[in-house]
């Protein structure tokens, strides 16, 4: 089953850049649908976009990092979207693990200061390793602190910084104080830091969770903030650390809106963007996958 087939962070936020610059509709784009099962959650996730269409089955295992085992498995199957015969598979944890830092780093390019050096990831698992990846496609990253609970764990994402030319570090929750850009990508269901600790120039990402009861930021940083999600639809349903929040009738710019440049990014506040995951941006980067396989083709 091919992971990725070599396509890298950059060649993914322009696969999910171009399906929207090209008329994609968030906030038409399928449901996902979720059925608890004994080892965690199942997730089905189905699309269709120009010449394709597609399904992720991903299961979501809590506790599988313990048996040193992903938390996140599952397939992509990917379909020819006028006949629906299939084309490829796809393992669905690295297409997961490749579109999920692609979305963030599509809308922090835009949110993040064009400056921005310093990165404070929460976090030491897959997401964080690709978060930073994404990131520094869009971004000139010098310094990077890393705040999370396993100290082996944030040694080893320590030390991938520093391969890469990063300042790198380990930190605490204040080090969000001295930030440009904040990511979180953890399992956590209670905020994860003091929103008001936050500098009015600072981009934040949340990603870690899809779950209404769930969330890794708090109403203070959502008070202050401008706010970007996905879609309205899903974030209603989904995200929440806008629902736990009480947004109410906030202005929420969808992801849509913010790539093709009609959303408002303000200056002097902060600027949250809030990812629950979305079955497009799977067939996007598949796709694209597919498409860059082809080509390397003899």
């Amino acid at each position: 089953m091919p992971g990725t087939g070599g396509l890298g962070p950059a060649g993914a936020v322009r696969a999910i850049e171009r399906v929207l610059l090209d008329g994609l509709d968030p906030e038409a784009a399928p449901a996902r649908s979720a059925v608890p099962v004994p080892a965690g959650e199942l997730l089905l996730m189905p699309a269709a976009a120009g010449p394709y269409a597609g399904v992720k089955i991903a299961g979501v295992v809590p506790d599988n990092p313990a048996r040193g085992l992903p938390r996140i498995t599952g397939s992509y199957l990917l379909l020819d979207g006028a006949t629906l015969q299939p084309l490829a598979v796809l393992d669905g944890a690295a297409l997961t693990a490749l579109r999920t830092p692609a979305v963030t780093a599509a809308a922090l390019a835009r949110l993040a200061e064009p400056e921005a050096e310093h990165l404070v990831v929460f976090g030491s698992g897959p997401q964080a390793y690709g978060h930073l990846d994404a990131l520094l496609a869009v971004r000139p990253l010098r310094r990077l602190t890393v705040v999370a609970r396993d100290p082996g764990r944030v040694a080893a994402l320590v030390a991938y910084g520093r391969g890469l030319g990063l300042m790198a570090s380990a930190g605490g929750p204040e080090a969000v104080g001295r930030a440009d850009v904040v990511v979180c990508c953890t399992t956590a269901r209670t905020p994860l830091f003091d929103g008001a600790l936050v500098p009015a120039h600072a981009a934040v990402a949340a990603v870690g969770s899809h779950e209404p009861e769930a969330r890794e930021v708090d109403e203070v940083l959502v008070g202050r903030a401008e706010l970007y999600v996905e879609a309205r639809t899903v974030a209603a349903r989904e995200a929440g650390d806008l629902l736990l929040a009480g947004v109410g009738g906030r202005q929420l710019w969808n992801l849509a809106e913010l790539v093709r440049g009609d959303a408002l990014v303000p200056d002097g506040r902060p600027r949250f963007f809030k990812s629950v995951g979305m079955a497009w941006e799977d067939l996007a980067v598949a796709a694209e996958v597919y498409r860059a396989g082809r080509r390397r083709a003899p």
